[in-house]
């Protein structure tokens, strides 16, 4: 019992260390991405398009001088001066900042995606630097397993009991190995830039990754129904509303626009008359109405945002269905790496038991250096056959969590 606790303890303090790290790195990608900065600026410009739509027209001013100076009871008309504004009906610059706040709300959660999108590349690439790592150590410790048997081989051919081609069989073995690894330490060093790119540092930045990974003795549930919680669904629902709140700017735009002017026409005094209202100047206060009489734009503009909502309603109903595919899949795939990771351990040990056996047997005398080799490529496929099951595991569990968290 001492023991399995032990194990259990240390299971959990690897599963929080790991989760630790790994978050680390996530929040430093987040803070350092180019990407995601570009998404704020963007979400920063929708915003500040809500103040934007505070306008109304620009007020008109006009002058204009009679060069032939028109004659009226009270003298001439010398020139006119005018000034105009119109007004947008009630609720039209309401209805515009309600837009304008609609689109800033789709903006931001283009953020949140890419933010989930970042956290699920950060995880995969370092999974995958983790799983490279693991596999170099796997064959570090199957080429000193092959040197231990090549020293068997030398000391059974000094005694006649083996040929120098199993010494030779042994050694190519090790160089095949050998060029594994160096192949495995390229591929390293291009995950690691990619990594290092995710978070926006040189890509020669070296990267702590954790000594091992194992599986929890337990899946996680996930509730499918909370796929519906995921971001790349809820922008459709900020879609849609912004389309409503088009349509509501577009109702009010359609109504009349209501102008107030006022005309003021200098005039010059009669001469040689004398009245009271000799050479008195006009001030003409004005109201117009701008009515839609003959546009049909507006009417257009309505049966347009109705097919943009059945469209978003469609692309929705699309988005979920892979959205769908895919949590089936990666729960598929993570039960499957499970199940290759059991298989796997059952048959290292059958190996391991194998290579015990041949050791007894080199004890007695007798040794099948080909057998060896076997075992020992039996033993290294099953061992790096169960790394790549931890890699499984993680990956499809972090899109997993992507989809539905």
């Amino acid at each position: 019992m001492k023991q399995l606790n032990l194990v259990i303890c240390l299971f959990l303090l690897t599963a929080f260390v790991n989760a630790q790290e790994l978050q680390s790195f996530i929040q430093e990608a987040k803070s350092n991405s180019p990407e995601i900065q570009a998404y704020n600026l963007r979400h920063n410009i929708a915003e500040e398009k809500v103040n934007e739509a505070n306008w109304i027209p620009n007020t008109e001013f006009s002058a204009g001088y009679f060069v032939s100076e028109p004659e009226t009871r009270t003298g001439a008309q010398r020139a006119r001066f005018s000034a105009k504004q119109m007004l947008p009906w009630f609720g039209t610059i309401t209805a515009r900042e309600n837009y304008a706040s609609s689109i800033a709300n789709v903006e931001y959660v283009e953020i949140v995606i890419a933010k989930r999108k970042l956290a699920l590349s950060v995880s995969q690439s370092y999974y995958s630097l983790y799983t490279i790592k693991t596999k170099q150590k796997v064959l570090d410790e199957n080429i000193e397993l092959l040197k231990t048997y090549e020293k068997l081989a030398l000391t059974s051919v000094e005694v006649g009991k083996a040929s120098a081609v199993d010494v030779l069989r042994l050694q190519i073995r090790q160089n095949e190995l050998q060029q594994q690894k160096e192949v495995l330490e390229e591929t390293y060093l291009g995950e690691q830039t990619s990594f290092n790119k995710l978070l926006n540092r040189d890509g020669n930045t070296g990267v702590t990754i954790l000594e091992a990974l194992m599986l929890p003795s337990e899946d996680i549930f996930y509730d499918e129904n909370n796929l519906s919680l995921n971001p790349e669904l809820l922008k459709y629902d900020k879609l849609y509303e912004s389309i409503a709140q088009s349509e509501l700017l577009n109702q009010a735009e359609s109504n009349p626009m209501i102008g107030f002017g006022l005309d003021y026409l200098p005039v010059s005094e009669r001469p040689d008359m004398n009245f009271s209202d000799n050479g008195k100047d006009i001030l003409m206060p004005m109201v117009s109405v701008s009515i839609p009489i003959f546009n049909k734009q507006y009417d257009s503009r309505s049966k347009q945002n109705e097919l943009k909502q059945l469209e978003i309603n469609a692309q929705k109903e699309n988005r979920l269905n892979v959205l769908e595919s895919a949590f089936a899949k990666a729960q598929s795939q993570r039960n499957q790496s499970r199940i290759a990771y059991n298989t796997q351990a059952k048959n290292l040990k059958q190996a391991k038991d194998a290579e015990q056996i041949l050791i007894k047997n080199y004890e007695t005398g007798t040794i099948d250096f080909n057998d060896v080799l076997d075992i020992q490529e039996l033993q290294l496929k099953f061992e790096l056959n169960q790394v790549e099951s931890i890699q499984m595991y993680y990956i499809q569990s972090a899109l997993i969590n992507y989809l539905i968290n």
